[in-house]
């Protein structure tokens, strides 16, 4: 967010960085070609149901645990090993996320504690808060350094303000900021990324640019790949104006390969195939 300098809106100066506006008009048209299938009149709330199963697989892909489609469906007990644990966490936050709509914009730190709380699914005095100086970060997956807890907390409380404030930057900027942020500064101990592609998620929905939670970007995430996630992370966290355009952008690609995976679905559903 540094690149914004003094702006009165800092997300909404990050819109007016390089390509930044054509990535958030091709989303726009993409999520427009799902809401616009004459399914998603009829039986939107199976196409919903079944971008949260491929979200949250796609999220645990992310986070290590890459299962197949069917064996996510299938599954009923998620406390084995850590993969199915992850699975179970990616799982429990994607029914979370609709629950915490109305509060995100009054206590994003509110939201986040309790999103954290769900996916640890732990009573420790760890879980649900941000984490403490020296307390250890269980995030194998993100190699960038690990800024201070004092310097978490800090960005924690400005991101906040952003959002609470509200402003006039389009819901892809707000969301990529938020997941950069969440992934760059992992304020939680554990289940860092899974805590902040939900948050990503919840600002698309909220925002109202997908209102029925269709275009789950976390499955575009995961068809990019990991390599190429974590390396326009870096982008981001490099702060400057052509990684964090990189970051957008890429974000906005995922949501685009969410909503053409729900135009599948509902193709599929037309057809009478599922």
């Amino acid at each position: 967010m540094s690149t914004a300098g003094a702006s009165a809106d800092p997300l909404a100066a990050l819109g007016a960085l390089p390509g930044v506006a054509d990535s958030v008009e091709s989303v726009r048209r993409a999520v427009d070609r799902v809401y616009g299938h004459r399914v998603m009149r009829r039986r939107s709330n199976a196409i919903t149901s079944e971008a949260a199963l491929r979200g949250a697989r796609g999220s645990a892909a992310l986070a290590g645990a890459d299962w197949a489609l069917e064996e996510v469906r299938r599954r009923t007990d998620f406390s084995g090993d850590d993969e199915a644990r992850t699975v179970g966490a990616a799982l429990r936050l994607t029914a979370e996320a609709g629950q915490l709509l109305s509060i995100w914009r009054q206590s994003p730190l509110r939201v986040l504690a309790r999103l954290h709380l769900v996916a640890a699914a732990d009573k420790g005095d760890q879980v649900g808060r941000p984490r403490k100086e020296g307390e250890p970060v269980d995030e194998p997956l993100v190699g960038l350094p690990l800024p201070s807890a004092t310097e978490t907390h800090g960005r924690l409380d400005g991101l906040a303000g952003l959002i609470i404030a509200g402003g006039s930057a389009p819901a892809l900027v707000t969301a990529a900021v938020v997941h950069g942020e969440l992934l760059a500064l992992r304020p939680f101990t554990s289940h860092n990324g899974l805590v902040a592609r939900t948050a990503e998620r919840i600002v698309l929905v909220g925002s109202g640019l997908d209102p029925k939670s269709v275009c789950a970007a976390e499955v575009g995430h995961a068809e990019l790949g990991r390599d190429a996630y974590l390396e326009a992370l870096g982008g981001y966290v490099s702060g400057t104006p052509e990684g964090v355009a990189a970051w957008i952008a890429h974000c906005g690609r995922a949501v685009e390969l969410g909503a053409r995976e729900s135009m599948a679905v509902c193709e599929a559903l037309q057809r009478g195939a599922a």
